[in-house]
């Protein structure tokens, strides 16, 4: 198993690096739109798996994607439209599900709540384009946020971890976890600060961090990237509500020893549209 996360992990590395360091915005746009398919249609798999028909939304909502975001005139002229929809979504309806609980598969009322799941992977995709279009270091600092997070929180809760964060959801969470990812994230985030110094022509100076507390001071950029690990860890635990509601171990089996494009991603979903929101506030 590990060896082959190890071969599928290199493999997208390799598609994947040169299409955002040779800055091919052709390219990017189709690896995007390939990627926005397949998580869309595990998403909708996750709220019905019995339905035969989420290939079929699926292409849909990907030739929406498509058209609206890179064969339209000039791309999407707002995507900002997208960022504060996503944010307000989260906060408002899927953060109290992890405490209430998804409504069953055949009341009408999962097939409103998928449709925000899909509005939130379109508003995630969207920042994903946004936040290339302004570098692609910048997109690639706010991922690598989530996966500081992530790697924090795994070895805290491995070595202090005893609170469970959401036992009836995801059993191996911890709050102490939890609170080293986020500290993960405050640590290297602020180092890479310190190391950018100000430097307008640092290898770091249009990362993510470095700009935000360039343009709002530490106290906005500490309490901005809480915001970011809070919500990288509601999108974990909402993506395993849905894969646990749905009997699934796996959003999918494309990405050979990952699952599927959900489970990549899953964190990302909230944080990139509010990362977006976030830079866009001047």
């Amino acid at each position: 198993m590990l060896k082959t996360r190890i071969v599928t992990a290199l493999a997208l590395l390799a598609v994947l690096l040169p299409v955002l360091f040779f800055n091919n915005f052709t390219a990017f746009a189709v690896i995007v739109t390939v990627f926005f398919g397949a998580a869309i249609w595990e998403a909708f798999r996750l709220f019905n798996p019995d339905s035969k028909r989420a290939a079929l939304i699926a292409v849909f909502w990907t030739a929406a994607f498509a058209y609206g975001f890179f064969l339209t005139p000039g791309g999407a002229r707002n995507p900002q439209f997208w960022f504060p929809i996503c944010v307000a979504i989260w906060v408002i309806r899927f953060v109290p599900s992890l405490k209430m609980g998804l409504p069953p598969m055949e009341h009408v009322s999962n097939t409103i709540l998928s449709m925000l799941y899909a509005i939130a992977v379109v508003g995630c995709f969207a920042a994903i384009v946004e936040l290339f279009r302004h570098s692609p270091v910048y997109l690639l600092s706010v991922m690598a946020l989530v996966w500081i997070a992530d790697i924090g929180a795994y070895f805290s809760g491995k070595a202090f971890g005893k609170r469970k964060l959401a036992p009836s959801i995801s059993p191996g969470k911890s709050w102490e976890g939890a609170i080293g990812g986020g500290i993960a994230v405050l640590v290297i985030a602020s180092a890479t600060v310190f190391i950018a110094g100000g430097d307008l022509f640092s290898p770091l100076a249009d990362t993510f961090a470095v700009r935000l507390q360039f343009e709002h001071g530490w106290g906005i950029t500490i309490l901005a990237l809480l915001a970011i690990t809070a919500a990288s860890v509601v999108g974990d635990l909402f993506e395993s509500q849905l894969k646990r509601r749905a009997g699934f171990k796996d959003s999918s089996a494309l990405l050979p020893g990952h699952g599927g494009v959900l489970d990549r991603i899953d964190a990302l979903i909230p944080v990139l549209p509010l990362a977006a929101l976030l830079g866009a506030w001047h």
